[in-house]
């Protein structure tokens, strides 16, 4: 079972925009609202970057 929920709504916003971001870097056109015509391969890159840059900005953070 999915949820939407965020634990704290106010995120809702900058999550979106840091998905907008990772999709242009990863050549995605990414669409505000519904992104169902997305193929697996598609959302997977948005999501593997967005994983990426999450791990650089930790590791940026312990030096």
């Amino acid at each position: 079972m999915s949820s939407k929920k965020n634990l704290v709504p106010e995120a809702r916003e900058g999550l979106n925009r840091f998905k907008m971001e990772a999709a242009n870097e990863v050549g995605v056109n990414l669409k505000q609202g519904y992104n169902g015509d997305l193929t697996s391969k598609q959302a997977g890159s948005i999501g593997g970057q967005m994983v990426k840059k999450m791990i650089q900005q930790y590791e940026n953070g312990l030096k």
